[in-house]
């Protein structure tokens, strides 16, 4: 019986080994394995045998039905393989792959513009800070070094959920946060949904978008505030983008700015949405007062920085 088996076992693997497809696999598995395969014959007439054999001889018919089994599985993988390959090489589609969903819907103008202003700052250096919608009025106002009578801290133009509990004006709280959190260097923009009391017209809303940036570091100076929202303009608007900065008066700026671009519309020619005067307004701006930077805990004598905002709006083309 030991030749018989050792025949069986070297004639099944010839023919794995010979076999070019699938079905040819399924005969010998069925001749071999199958109800009335020749493994199971053998396995069937053991009671022929004595007490002493048996155990001996069915160890042995297991052993080569286990390699036979394994040899079977192994073979057939590489025939799927082999024939999903030969396939996907003359088809130009795969028709086994998942169909695409179409996308419905798509990304709205003002978070497209948000996107696109955050990879701008991005490439030169700037991460991304977030900070709470509702925040408290000394985050918003006091570490900002805004009067107390100072209009905007009235119940007129701000949300006030409390006594000293807003929602905030702007998103100035994330820059003083982030300064009373880290040391030097800083260097971050904000972007987030602020809230001021504003009736609703072409040019303002009780809510909208803003984005603003911080820059704290040893030898920051005015030159860097220029250069840094120049390369903004120009990447936002285009390479001929020119950039004008006005004098204004912020109180947690010292000086402070406001920037004008050439209307992204006429070029600087003059058209209806920059009034006929080539320019619009993009933003505010300033060197950081040093009275922020101390109550936040950073000397004004060994670091300077700057600081931007603009509100994100549809007026660039999206």
């Amino acid at each position: 019986m030991k030749e018989i088996l050792e025949k069986l076992k070297s004639e099944a693997i010839e023919k794995i080994e010979n076999a070019t497809q699938i079905n040819q696999l399924e005969e010998v598995r069925i001749r071999m394995l199958g109800k009335k395969g020749a493994l199971t014959e053998m396995l069937r007439s053991m009671g022929k045998l004595s007490a002493e054999e048996r155990p001996l001889v069915g160890k042995s018919v297991n052993e080569v039905k286990v390699l036979i089994e394994k040899e079977l599985s192994d073979k057939k993988q590489m025939l799927e393989e082999k024939a999903l390959m030969d396939r996907l090489g003359s088809e130009s589609i795969d028709i086994t792959l998942p169909g695409k969903k179409p996308e419905s819907g798509t990304l709205h103008p003002i978070t497209k513009t948000t996107l696109e202003i955050q990879e701008i700052f991005a490439s030169i250096g700037f991460s991304v800070a977030e900070g709470p919608e509702i925040d408290f009025a000394k985050y918003n106002f006091d570490y900002l070094n805004t009067p107390e009578n100072h209009p905007s801290r009235g119940m007129n133009d701000t949300f006030y959920i409390s006594e000293d509990v807003l929602l905030r004006t702007q998103t100035s709280p994330v820059q003083i946060r982030t300064m009373l959190q880290n040391k030097p260097p800083i260097k971050i923009i904000s972007p987030g949904k602020v809230y001021r009391k504003d009736e609703i017209d072409a040019t303002h809303s009780p809510l909208f978008n803003q984005m603003e940036g911080l820059i704290v570091d040893k030898g920051i100076t005015m030159s860097d505030l220029k250069g840094s929202l120049e390369y903004f303009a120009r990447s936002l608007f285009g390479k001929d983008t020119k950039t004008k900065f006005r004098h204004h008066q912020f109180y947690f700026t010292e000086p402070g700015a406001e920037m004008d671009a050439t209307c992204p519309k006429c070029g600087g020619k003059g058209c209806r949405v920059c009034s006929n005067t080539g320019w619009i307004e993009i933003l505010g701006c300033g060197m950081v007062h040093p009275r922020v930077q101390s109550m936040c805990g950073i000397d004004p004598e060994e670091y300077s920085g700057f600081a931007f905002g603009l509100g994100l709006c549809l007026w660039h083309g999206h």
